[in-house]
């Protein structure tokens, strides 16, 4: 019976599922979003202002600032709350409203930025915003996600070393592009202690983490406008890319067993099975794909009728049930990249 007195102490690490009865192939899900904070960016966050106290950068009286498309702006939430700092959250029109409502209950101020950067996008928007709040008071600390080894050396520590001890003969490793923190933390960790473990990077279509040109992109989470600085394409094996629609019917189908998983985990699951049909047709694997969060943020979004009738509508692939002719409430408008 665990007795807690900090949010940091809790992280079920060891649960799995898998989507054989779902997608009719074994495929093991990581579920990251067992703890607090909702998704494996708890890791990252205590990672890094662990190492920002140590370094002496972090101080009573400091005030954390980070730019966050949702889930580490959250998890930063419950780490300022619990080590009594102050947290803002720079974000921007896609991240979801729960998640918002959530940072702000912990204590967070939320910065929305409602105009990309013609070049970089929300991304490039949101981190001039963070620069010039440094520039303006000295007591504001970025921890900088994008480029800071904590991001990866959490997942380097953690949750590598938990998959390799619970899969001892794993094939083929998924693991989402964002900031690149988990893919490459668990990818240096293979490529050290078990190299014939394949690590396979999944990106949303639209992301430009691997060369390709930024295009719109609706579900916040993978995928960036921006090469990650953390990002080194030698540790990993193949890249996939996954579009919006894929996520979304991803989603359902796991929902549709019960699984309610969020928007990345569709993206990487989605990812991960047409990478097999591909490249591993009709052989048994050891996959294992990582899932960073759960679902229940995202029923503004991928499980709102309104939503995907107003972004989607018309497209064969939505149930019978979801393709409404008529909403009962005005669809919301979400911003593109």
């Amino acid at each position: 019976m665990p007795v807690i007195s900090d949010p940091l102490q809790y992280n079920a690490e060891n649960v799995y599922v898998d989507l054989r009865a779902t997608f009719g192939r074994r495929l093991y899900l990581k579920c990251e979003g067992f703890n607090f904070a909702g998704s494996v960016k708890l890791k990252a966050a205590a990672e890094m202002v662990g190492a920002a106290e140590r370094s002496g950068r972090l101080l009573p009286g400091s005030t954390l600032v980070e730019s966050s498309s949702g889930n580490l702006g959250l998890a930063l939430s419950i780490v300022a709350a619990s080590k009594g700092y102050g947290f803002v959250c720079v974000t921007d029109t896609r991240c979801n409203a729960p998640v918002r409502a959530m940072m702000e209950l912990y204590g967070a101020r939320v910065h929305v930025i409602t105009t990309p950067d013609p070049v970089t996008g929300f991304l490039g928007a949101r981190i001039d915003y963070v620069r010039s709040l440094c520039a303006q008071d000295e007591r504001y600390v970025w921890l900088d996600q994008y480029s800071n080894p904590g991001n990866w050396r959490a997942h380097y520590l953690r949750t590598a070393p938990a998959l390799a001890a619970d899969f001892p003969d794993l094939d083929v490793l998924f693991v989402g592009a964002g900031t690149t923190g988990t893919l490459m933390g668990c990818a240096r960790y293979f490529r050290e202690h078990r190299p014939k473990v394949c690590v396979v990077a999944v990106d949303a279509e639209g992301s430009s983490a691997f060369g390709r040109p930024a295009q719109p992109r609706l579900i916040p989470g993978l995928g960036t406008s921006v090469r990650p600085p953390l990002l080194d394409e030698s540790y990993v094996d193949d890249v996939v890319h996954v579009s919006e629609p894929d996520t979304i019917r991803a989603c359902h189908r796991m929902a549709a067993d019960g699984f309610l998983f969020g928007g990345s985990t569709g993206t990487v699951a989605s990812g991960a099975l047409r990478w097999l049909a591909e490249h591993r047709p009709g052989k048994e694997v050891t996959a294992l794909a990582i899932a960073p969060d759960l679902g229940e943020r995202y029923m503004d979004t991928i499980y709102s009728k309104a939503w995907l009738n107003h972004h989607y509508a018309g497209e064969e692939w939505l149930p019978p049930h979801w393709k409404l002719d008529h909403l009962a409430e005005p669809a919301p408008s979400i911003p593109t990249v």
